[in-house]
């Protein structure tokens, strides 16, 4: 499928000079977004994953039906004061300034195979401090996908002692 043909790209998005990939155009066509679920999958098949853990929000739209098609958990991570029980946090740099994410303290259990999933790899940031705050619950992240991988930014290097996928890749 030409996922890259139903990727909707806005120049200037959040901020000048940013080129936004916007998935909301692959999850209004149900063949694209079934297609999608179906190559993320493929790539996570043969890795007795146990959960996935998807970074909020874009996280939550790919990774909880990628759960559901491989029959495992679902845990997701979010912006301070959003989980109703006691959590855990990393923050992490961006480039000006930090930013948090917090976890259940429960939600992984030692030695998990955990599957990060999102919707798009650019720095890495977001899936690094989700990696860290899985290892500091004990559990092994097993792999780390996207649908969508920006190559320009390198990301993939924050993410060098993982193994990483992605579906669709942009320069």
């Amino acid at each position: 499928m030409d996922f890259k043909g139903k990727i909707r790209s806005i120049k200037d998005f959040p901020k000048e000079g940013i080129n936004f990939r916007d998935i909301t155009t692959v999850l209004k066509d149900k063949e694209a977004f079934r297609e999608c679920i179906l190559q993320m999958a493929e790539q996570l098949r043969n890795k007795n994953i146990d959960v996935i853990v998807g970074p909020e929000a874009r996280g939550f739209l790919i990774g909880a039906p990628l759960a559901y098609e491989l029959g495992v958990g679902f845990v997701p991570v979010r912006k301070p004061g959003k989980l109703p029980s006691d959590t855990i946090s990393f923050e992490y740099e961006l480039e000006y300034g930090t930013d948090k994410l917090e976890m259940h303290k429960d939600a992984i259990t030692k030695g998990q195979r955990v599957a990060v999933i999102d919707d798009l790899l650019a720095t890495g940031g977001t899936a690094l401090s989700t990696c860290k705050m899985i290892e500091q619950l004990g559990g092994v992240v097993v792999s780390v996908g996207f649908f969508i991988e920006l190559e320009d930014i390198n990301g993939k290097g924050v993410l060098q002692d993982y193994d990483v996928f992605s579906i669709v890749k942009f320069q």
